[in-house]
């Protein structure tokens, strides 16, 4: 077993002694369908923290021919597929963690000459037998290798795309790294699978791609791998029961990552955080990635900001992804700066409706810290603190103070568009920023006779706090507002609800360009079948 030619499992093992492990070995699966064909060079991406080391590792155990895979896999899902004896432990491995080397060198050609250096020293050593034409070339060495022991070699890259973060602007380095990677690895018979995971996808430069020959898994497209990207809402059922820990609290906190191919997907380093401590919270690191994220949103490009501003409000955000160049430098629009906070982690996509958004709680967090330094952020920073207020206003039944504190909320955040229902809706969500800690925001939830804009429902944990239904009227009153509410039984949407229910009718004049509200409370009992003994419904 070496450093980095078959690593063995020592990792992969201590993930399986964890005291949480989600079985993901089923993604083995997947690269078996890719092994020896035409297709067996994969790129995989994803954010920090959602597990791309351990599936690396997982890797390395089931391919390595010094492992006993029959035994660490028993029990586990790659066990039951078809193509788990066939590929299992009968391969060279070369793992290499990017990272790792670039800590230990200055610059790009003191890399790869180490990378080559440590790889020929332990091949060498491994198999110093053979007849080698040139010892000092990495290419030469394997391809003798493989023609002589008939095995295959699979390359585990992980943190590939450091390179990019160390140098963002040294683009004769990065071309020479991929030129680097594309040399050794491109049609090349002794690869069975090259397998790289990073945050990004593979760099582009124009027309040219040194690394034409992978396909791309991504955040904004990971189709066979979307299972493996985080943990599955059935995995996460399953945790929240074993811990006691109420799941409700924990979709709105880590949930927002929705693929086509596997419906919800969840943030799962912080899944097992707030399990083990036995408290839902942020988990977010403070690395690079955070850093950026101040740094990319104040870039305001093309109205970035608004953008944010929006989508802190529960509004969504039609992108294009297509002309992003895979870094963290290059950007010509506002819309490849949200195709990197999607590869970030700091977005969710949906790639259907090309929409970005805020995907959690603990993402919103995440945009509230980063908008508390800088004064392009102030009308923001103001329009949050001033939420609390709101809210206790609302729940005082106080019709001045949220008619008041809408249009502070309004002036605070006036370089939006403010011309219709919409814009009210936004300016009113993120007024209402504080309550996400205790409600379930949903809007234009389907009633009797229309759609509730606004309905707040408060989160299991919360339940002692009234439900609250909104109504925005643009030049129309208040008052026609909430007899909407009452004529359209959007209460009724609510027909599992008991408990208080506060009605809330919120208009702006256009001519007098003044906010006004109308509050109503009414008691959903357990035993009526909707609204109808109170209010009229």
């Amino acid at each position: 077993m070496g450093i980095y030619l078959n690593p063995g499992s020592e990792m992969f093992e201590q993930s399986l002694h964890s005291e949480i492990y989600v079985d993901k070995t089923a993604m083995i699966e997947q690269t078996n369908r890719f092994f020896k064909s035409q297709q067996k060079y994969l790129c995989v991406s994803r954010p920090r923290r959602f597990g791309k080391t351990m599936a690396a590792d997982m890797l390395c155990a089931y391919y390595d021919r010094t492992v006993d895979g029959a035994a660490i896999f028993q029990g586990l899902a790659i066990e039951q597929a078809e193509s788990f004896a066939k590929y299992r432990n009968t391969c060279d491995v070369i793992r290499l963690n990017m990272q790792e080397f670039l800590s230990e060198t200055s610059n790009m050609e003191e890399l790869l000459a180490f990378l080559q250096e440590a790889l020929l020293w332990e091949l060498l050593q491994e198999y110093p037998d053979l007849a080698y034409f040139r010892k000092s070339s990495l290419r030469h060495v394997m391809e003798t290798i493989h023609r002589n022991s008939h095995r295959f070699f699979v390359i585990v890259i992980d943190e590939w795309d450091g390179i990019f973060r160390e140098y963002p602007h040294d683009t004769a380095a990065q071309r020479q790294y991929l030129d680097f990677l594309r040399d050794w690895l491109k049609d090349k018979a002794y690869i069975g699978l090259a397998y790289m995971t990073g945050i990004l996808p593979i760099k582009k430069y124009g027309t040219h791609s040194a690394l034409n020959m992978f396909l791309e898994f991504s955040m904004a497209d990971p189709r066979h791998f979307a299972p493996f990207v985080g943990f599955l809402e059935h995995e996460v059922k399953a945790l929240c029961t074993r811990y006691a820990m109420d799941f409700a609290e924990c979709r709105a906190w880590y949930d927002g990552y929705h693929f086509a191919e596997c419906g919800a997907v969840y943030s799962p380093k912080s899944v097992v955080e707030a399990m083990l401590s036995k408290a839902y919270g942020s988990y977010w690191n403070r690395t690079e990635t955070y850093e950026a994220l101040k740094i990319y949103i104040d870039l305001n490009r093309e109205g970035l900001r608004d953008a944010i501003v929006n989508m802190m409000g529960g509004d969504r955000q039609r992108i294009a992804t297509g002309n992003f160049a895979n870094d963290m430098t290059t950007f010509t629009s506002a819309d490849d700066v949200l195709t990197l906070l999607v590869h970030l982690g700091y977005l969710g996509y949906d790639k259907a409706r090309e929409e970005v958004f805020v995907p959690n709680n603990e993402i919103l967090g995440e945009y509230v810290n980063a908008t508390k330094q800088g004064e392009a952020w102030d009308v923001v920073r103001r329009a949050l603190q001033a939420s609390d207020a709101l809210m206790a206003a609302i729940a005082a039944k106080d019709a001045p103070a949220v008619a008041q504190a809408v249009e502070q909320a309004h002036m605070e955040t006036s370089h939006l568009q403010y011309n219709d229902e919409n814009a009210l809706a936004y300016t009113l969500s993120l007024a209402l920023y504080s309550a996400r800690r205790f409600y379930q925001f949903v809007r234009e939830m389907p009633a009797d006779k229309g759609f509730a804009d606004l309905v707040l429902l408060p989160r299991p944990m919360y339940a002692e706090r009234a439900a609250i239904v909104v109504e925005l009227k643009w030049a129309k009153s208040a008052e026609t507002a909430l007899r909407q509410i009452k004529e359209k039984k959007y209460g009724e949407a609510l027909a599992d609800y008991t408990g208080r229910l506060l009605l809330v009718g919120i208009s702006y004049d256009k001519k007098t360009r003044e906010h006004s509200a109308v509050i109503e409370e009414i008691e959903k009992k357990e035993e009526a079948p909707g609204l109808v003994k109170a209010g009229g419904f």
